[in-house]
């Protein structure tokens, strides 16, 4: 993405010294708007992008890649630009304010941030991945490692996360 400096981490403990503090200081903001990147041609959501949040002015920008990698930036993204480079592509990216997942938490307060880290019992080619969970009053909003790309959940968080509280 032009403008975004991405700097990918790796584990649990990684993310919550590289960005744990400043997540938890996002706790009583509420969310002004969103960006996810949609085809133009079809309006399929393009989940290998980041998906960026807008609390009160500060903004977040969640990118997960490979198996186990997470960018978090801060106020490097500028959505409302056009995305440029991609002629070789198919299909035409562009930045969107629509998503039925994130617009129900548009206007809402955030009360929590935790960072969740994929443990399940058996044998998993995703364990140890971590996301980054939202809480507001209306419910939680996730975003997770689709492995190899980003995936939004919403709702209660699946019982083999490993819930670290931030702040």
């Amino acid at each position: 993405m032009e403008g975004g400096r991405p700097r990918t981490e790796v584990g649990f403990e990684t993310l919550r010294q590289a960005h744990g503090s400043r997540l938890a200081t996002l706790a009583g903001r509420r969310l002004t708007r969103f960006a996810v990147v949609r085809f133009i041609e079809d309006g399929d959501w393009f989940a290998d992008c980041p998906v960026v949040l807008d609390f009160d002015g500060v903004q977040v920008e969640v990118c997960h890649r490979k198996l186990d990698e997470l960018s978090i930036g801060w106020d490097t993204i500028d959505a409302a630009a056009d995305i440029a480079g991609w002629e070789w592509f198919e299909l035409t990216p562009q930045w969107s304010q629509r998503d039925e997942r994130l617009e129900p938490f548009v206007g809402q307060e955030l009360r929590e941030v935790a960072l969740l880290e994929w443990r399940p019992a058996g044998h998993d080619l995703a364990a140890g991945t971590v996301a980054v969970e939202f809480a507001f009053a209306g419910g939680c909003l996730r975003i997770v490692n689709g492995l190899d790309e980003n995936r939004i959940e919403v709702g209660a968080a699946q019982p083999d996360y490993v819930r670290h509280r931030l702040g």
